[in-house]
């Protein structure tokens, strides 16, 4: 599946692609022969990531950009077909999180994950789904979302961001079917526990909850960054062109524990089974 050419001269945009899961992916990509441009709020950390995945092979635009702003993201799609001449596949990585009881939440932190999360991947998915349309070209559109979202159980203690990876699956479920017309193809992933050094800090600060999170998965433990760019580059990929409006989630089985009612029993010791199946038998 993955030859070195499966992405051959593919012009890819990743926002939030100079760091974690965006620049994972993109490293991944440049493997598999694409060219990348990625975009993020701090240039200089844009410019440090692309001299470094460039110096390991493959072409890598960079150019800053706040994914609230609709100026900022037409500027950067102008300066994107102004340096490839194209654009074939749309990463929508940026997102921002954090815990916190609801109660405690004020407006502003909750528009601080819904306009870069929700909006923000509105308005990347409207400024290129036009131009592809208006040229009459197709592509790829794949949005990050959550097992929350996917699973339609939401969660407590990130609710913004629920409701806006929610609102994220549903846009790319909806232009799965109205833009297929155009040749244009929308997929997601729903990651479980990837830990990267920026949202990793803000969601799991102890050893203690990271231990709690960690005995909800079945294969008990985390996912492997390389794990998630396989997926990511098999959904962009012509091997995949008939997937559309899918996600894809990657969590080591977590949310099916999660969703079992009598899944908590896994806990349960050889001796405890034994008592159990006593006491059944008498009932």
């Amino acid at each position: 599946m993955f030859r070195r050419d499966l992405l051959q001269d593919k012009v890819v945009v990743i926002t939030g692609g100079g760091t974690g899961l965006g620049r994972a992916i993109g490293e991944r990509y440049l493997e598999l022969g694409a060219k990348l441009a990625i975009a993020s709020r701090r240039e200089e950390v844009l410019a440090r990531a692309a001299q470094e995945m460039t110096a390991q092979g493959g072409e890598v635009f960079y150019k800053s950009c706040d994914v609230r702003e609709e100026k900022q993201i037409a500027d950067l799609f102008d300066a994107v077909f102004a340096h490839y001449g194209k654009v074939d596949i749309l990463v929508n990585n940026a997102a921002g999180n954090f815990i916190s009881p609801t109660e405690r939440l004020s407006a502003h932190a909750v528009d601080a994950v819904l306009k870069i999360v929700l909006h923000g991947t509105f308005y990347t998915t409207l400024e290129l789904g036009k131009r592809w349309i208006t040229s009459g070209q197709g592509g790829v559109m794949l949005n990050i979302v959550t097992t929350y979202a996917a699973s339609g159980a939401g969660s407590g203690f990130v609710v913004p961001s629920a409701a806006a990876k929610a609102g994220v699956l549903s846009l790319t479920r909806s232009l799965a079917v109205e833009w297929a017309k155009y040749g244009i193809r929308q997929v997601a992933i729903a990651p479980g526990m990837f830990p990267t050094e920026g949202a990793w800090s803000r969601l799991v600060p102890s050893d203690e909850i990271a231990e709690r999170l960690m005995h909800r998965v079945p294969l008990r433990r985390v996912g492997n960054k390389s794990e998630l760019a396989n997926l990511a580059a098999f959904l962009v990929s012509d091997e995949a062109g008939y997937i559309n409006g899918e996600v894809v989630t990657i969590d080591g089985g977590e949310w099916l524990q999660g969703a079992g009612e009598f899944n908590e029993l896994i806990d349960l010791s050889a001796h405890d089974w034994d008592q159990l199946s006593a006491m059944t038998r008498k009932k």
